[in-house]
């Protein structure tokens, strides 16, 4: 199981703290009663240069060793050259408080003045003499110091061992008290100083995770001016930095394979048009190769099949010819070639002529044409463009109108546009041909559109001249027949 970084500084941490107690407590236990020992023999030390001092000086001595002894535990005692004791502290506190004894004289003098007596050889070679001493009559120890003064005077400092095993016992309890009070309250405070100090290192993490997984939105928000800091505001430069440059990279990718997606349909028109355009010329070319075959060797002789065989070698010329013109004319509005030539004209009056052009193939066909128009409508267009769409939209409802023969043109408002439509009675395009009709070279039905010389252009023709023009266009299949339309801006 993966452990936090969170988790693992928290447990160091108390770990480090529970160790130092645990060690400080063993310190204690284990040193703390000779440190006491040490401290004491220095105050000792300190005790008897006093004493010293005082008797080299002309100060009140009684009233020096009364305040040494009140406010220190130290006992003392002084005897002389001939080892007679002259002043025991614990004695001289006891005559102040009753006046039964004699200042000066120690109940216990007999005692000590065997004592110095024993050792005087020693003290005087020494001069000063630490270590323990043993009270039989009390069978307590004390920490002791023995010595002789500058004025040839004896002098015992006595300090009693048990109560510095006690001070040192109270003092190492009181430490591991609070020792697990520091343990307990530290472990307590370091949850949250742990959170503290890794919540930024939470958030850069998520942050570069984020950033793995190709996702910039994020930013580290911390204001501190530590090495997180820095970090924070390096990550958020690497952050823009990787996203721009990725942004970079999918848009030029982006672009590259729509260049290829455009190479190949550029490729695949390219491929698509030599076949269509080998199709549509190889029947003209394969007639006006026959009939030419057979005019020169004068299969027919008689006038009349003659003609028959020119007519039909200037017929299919005529259609390569028309192929050739409309491939020329799509040709240089896809490339852009092609320019508008705008005016404002008059939209009821464009159509009228265009029915006008077509009023004699109209009655051939036996059409009954409609023409729904309001009375005014301008707009501004390339008034030449136009009349093509208008014209290839209406050859291609009379190549396709069924026998009934309703062809209708209508014009409809629509705010601040106009939309033109030509209708024709028959049958509907079929649903997986309504997005293809537009492209070049497309027949629905191919042995029809042979029969009226159509091309397949047509539309492609009208695609191309009215996206020249930005106007949208369409078609639907509607009740008893097909719309085609397109709309234009209205000119006031």
């Amino acid at each position: 199981m993966r452990r936090s970084f969170r988790r693992k500084l928290y447990l160091v941490t108390s770990g480090l703290i529970l160790f130092f107690v645990v060690m400080s407590i063993f310190l204690n236990n284990t040193f703390l009663e000779k440190y006491y020992i040490f401290k004491k023999e220095s105050i000792l030390k300190e005790t008897y240069t006093l004493v010293n001092s005082l008797y080299n000086s002309n100060g009140d001595i009684e009233l020096e060793f009364e305040k040494l002894a009140r406010m220190s535990s130290i006992h003392t005692v002084i005897a002389d050259k001939d080892f007679t004791v002259l002043y025991d502290s614990i004695t001289s506190r006891r005559d102040n408080e009753n006046r039964n004894l004699k200042p000066g004289v120690p109940d216990n003098s007999e005692n000590n003045e065997a004592y110095f007596r024993n050792r005087s050889a020693e003290i005087l070679s020494q001069k000063i003499i630490l270590g323990n001493r043993v009270d039989k009559r009390l069978k307590t120890s004390f920490l002791s110091l023995t010595g002789v003064l500058d004025n040839g005077k004896y002098i015992l400092l006595t300090l009693p061992i048990a109560t510095i095993e006690e001070s040192a016992s109270v003092a190492n309890e009181f430490f591991l008290l609070t020792g697990i009070i520091t343990l307990l309250f530290g472990v307590f405070l370091l949850f949250f100083i742990t959170k503290k100090l890794t919540d930024p290192i939470v958030e850069l993490n998520s942050i570069a995770q984020k950033m793995s997984s190709l996702d910039f939105s994020k930013r580290y928000l911390g204001k501190s001016k530590d090495e997180i800091g820095e970090l924070g505001e390096s990550i958020n430069t690497l952050s823009e930095k990787l996203e721009t440059t990725i942004s970079e990279l999918v848009e030029a990718n982006n672009k590259l394979l729509s260049d290829i997606e455009y190479e190949r349909k550029i490729d695949n028109m390219r491929k698509e048009f030599i076949s269509n355009v080998s199709h549509e010329l190889k029947t003209p070319i394969a007639l006006i190769q026959g009939y030419a075959e057979g005019l020169m060797v004068n299969i027919n002789e008689d006038e009349e099949n003659k003609n028959f065989y020119c007519g039909v070698i200037i017929d299919e010329a005529g259609k390569m010819n028309r192929l050739v013109k409309e491939l020329l004319e799509l040709s240089l509005i896809e490339s852009g070639q092609a320019k508008l030539e705008t005016s404002t004209f008059e939209l009821s009056s464009l159509l009228k002529l265009v029915v006008k052009k077509n009023m004699l193939l109209l009655k051939q066909k036996g059409v009954v044409l409609e023409v729904v128009t309001p009375e005014v409508i301008n707009i501004n267009a390339d008034y030449d463009k136009i009349e093509r769409v208008v014209v290839n939209f209406l050859t291609n409802a009379i190549n396709h109108v069924d026998e009934n023969g309703i062809i209708r043109f209508m014009v409809k408002k629509a705010g601040n546009r106009a939309r033109i439509i030509v209708f024709n009675s028959g049958e509907h395009i079929p649903e997986d041909s309504l997005d293809k009709i537009w492209s070049s070279f497309y027949k629905v039905d191919k042995a029809r559109t042979r029969e009226y010389g159509g091309t397949g252009l047509g539309l492609s023709i009208v695609r191309a001249v009215l996206e020249l023009h930005g106007y949208d266009y369409g078609m639907d299949n509607v009740e008893g027949g097909v719309e085609f339309w397109f709309e234009a801006d209205i000119c006031e």
